[in-house]
């Protein structure tokens, strides 16, 4: 019985810190730009446009 209230309360821990983490992330603007990846990798990456003198 001591196991379980023992597991109950690491498990706990660990939800914790987890949902602490997602919080800090909510709140540092982690997930504030949702378009701009989804658009990003449709575009070629711009190719410099100089050329080797020979």
């Amino acid at each position: 019985m001591t196991i379980i209230i023992l597991l109950i309360g690491i498990s706990l821990t660990i939800a914790l810190v987890f949902l602490g983490g997602f919080i800090w992330s909510m709140k540092s603007g982690q997930y504030d730009d949702t378009y701009g990846p989804s658009v990003r990798m449709l575009f070629d990456d711009k190719k410099s446009s100089k050329k080797k003198s020979q």
